[in-house]
């Protein structure tokens, strides 16, 4: 795993509205979201006050540490100026050398703990916000320092409000990857639960929902989550949250349903049993929003950031077929239409987000390896044409295209009819001439179950030119692809001689 640059929020200028901080704060998000589309990511978000502008610029470490001493001093003394002493040293914190000199003092995260516990609302808040600041230090001794916090962190994710809790989860969020000894600790005092408290309450709260998903998906991509994390997870209230989440609210984005969908992909990829997940139904579930999303891209609406969702979901649906019994696949999956919408987001994406193209297909294979039903739907639904449109196209996607025609084929021998009469036969000559040799191996792969299908296909390749094209192949190949293109030639020969 590895961890992106921090992302840092833009904090909007006096008199932006509420719907305009959130916009600069969705595109700061982005940025961290798509680095997860080909890997997990660790990482820490930093959330500023929405009444102040941009960061002010480093200041020398000499004069920082001097600040911090002021400050410090200022508020071990009550009075009425403690809160305007709490704001400036929220922002001092911002400073990593100001991070190690607090933390350094003595008693100085007791008293910031008293401040966080205190009566006075205010300083609570900034009390949060000192912390917040702390929880995105570089520093890896400054995560432990937080500790005596924790506890009171995890008391407020059940109240106050939604502005503090967003602080307390996003602060709880970026002390996992510092520290297994931070994470150990929480996990002791119960921050699983306290999550899933946090989540079923405000549920309503998308806000909120979009934070505890940030949380949750730091927790699960922690070394040990499988054994230590991921069981009490699936055990919990979670799952069934989450997966109630995954529909987009259209006022407030899509960043809730993106973080929740993330979370259940490291469910999914991280356990050698999703019975549990299945049981929720959470293949339905993403199956069925994939369906909506592709009729969506395929009307020619791809909302930015869509691809964002799309990924996750993907990824659970193609790791939950691999533990669906395959009489419950249709029951699991639902409409047949979900072939439609993979085909509709390859083609979409296919030369914009090459990757999620790749899913695409990828889950098309899992989905028609065992599968009569998904395999008769791509052929009634005529996008088999689509299909072998982009059997040109490398980066793994051909490839995995030839292994869904390939499950075809090997389903029924009428459906080796129906693809020849659909012009795969031609294109299976031009992938043959192809370098790469995955690509041929699989072609010859196709072929063979073509041929053997019935004498008339066998015939309606060499009408095609694909007895040369074998020949050719035999000549220049080497080793398995030469043997493979030799008792290919004699099964032709055979086929055909039987007519």
């Amino acid at each position: 795993m590895w961890r992106l640059n921090k992302v840092h929020h833009k904090a909007s200028k006096q008199g932006d509205s509420l719907e305009e901080l959130r916009l600069k704060r969705r595109e700061h998000e982005k940025a961290l979201r798509q680095a997860r589309r080909d890997r997990q990511l660790v990482s820490k978000r930093l959330l500023l006050n929405e009444d102040e502008d941009q960061p002010e610029p480093t200041m020398d470490t000499n004069t920082a540490e001097q600040d911090m001493v002021t400050l410090f001093h200022n508020l071990q003394h009550s009075g009425p100026e403690r809160e305007a002493h709490l704001k400036a040293l929220s922002k001092a914190l911002r400073d990593p050398s100001a991070q190690l000199t607090f933390i350094k003092k003595e008693n100085s995260m007791h008293l910031l703990v008293s401040l966080l516990t205190g009566s006075n609302a205010t300083c609570r808040l900034q009390a949060v916000r000192c912390l917040h600041e702390l929880s995105h230090s570089p520093h890896n001794n400054v995560a432990p320092a937080c500790l005596p916090a924790t506890p009171y962190l995890l008391t407020y994710l059940s109240g106050q409000s939604t502005k503090f809790t967003e602080l307390c989860l996003y602060t709880l969020g970026n002390l996992f990857p510092d520290s297994d000894v931070v994470k150990d600790k929480l996990v002791a005092q119960g921050i699983i639960p306290a999550l899933a408290n946090c989540i079923e309450n405000q549920r309503h709260n998308l806000a909120v929902v979009e934070a505890v998903g940030f949380t949750l998906s730091q927790l699960l991509q922690v070394k040990d989550a499988a054994e230590k994390i991921i069981p009490t997870v699936l055990a919990s209230s979670i799952p069934s949250h989450l997966l109630s989440v995954l529909t987009p609210d259209p006022k407030f984005g899509l960043a809730p349903a993106i973080e929740c969908a993330w979370c259940l992909h490291y469910l999914t990829c991280s356990i050698e049993d999703n019975r549990v997940l299945l049981a929720h139904r959470a293949m339905l579930q993403c199956s069925s929003l994939l369906v909506s999303l592709g009729g969506a891209v395929a009307s020619g609406n791809k909302e930015e950031g869509m691809e964002l969702l799309i990924f996750p979901l993907l990824r659970c649906v193609g790791n939950l077929l691999s533990f669906c019994p395959v009489e419950d696949l249709t029951t699991q999956v639902g409409d047949h239409h979900i072939v439609a919408a993979l085909c509709a987001l390859l083609e979409a994406y296919l030369q914009t987000q090459p990757a999620l193209a790749r899913e695409s297909a990828w889950v098309l294979n899992n989905l028609t390896a065992y599968s009569s039903a998904f395999c008769s739907a791509l052929l009634t639904l005529n996008l088999v044409p689509g299909l072998i449109q982009l059997l040109p196209f490398s980066q793994g996607i051909n490839t995995m295209i030839l292994r869904v025609l390939a499950n075809i084929a090997h389903n029924r021998k009428e459906f080796c009819v129906q693809l020849a009469n659909l012009g795969l036969l031609s294109a299976l000559c031009a992938t043959l001439k192809m370098a790469d040799q995955e690509m041929v191996t699989l072609s010859m792969d196709v072929l063979f179950m073509l041929v053997v299908s019935g004498p008339q296909v066998a015939e309606e390749f060499v009408r095609h030119g694909g007895l040369s094209v074998l020949e050719a192949t035999q000549y220049n190949s080497e080793g398995e692809i030469r043997q493979r293109a030799t008792y290919l030639l004699k099964t032709l020969e055979e086929n055909i001689s039987c007519s």
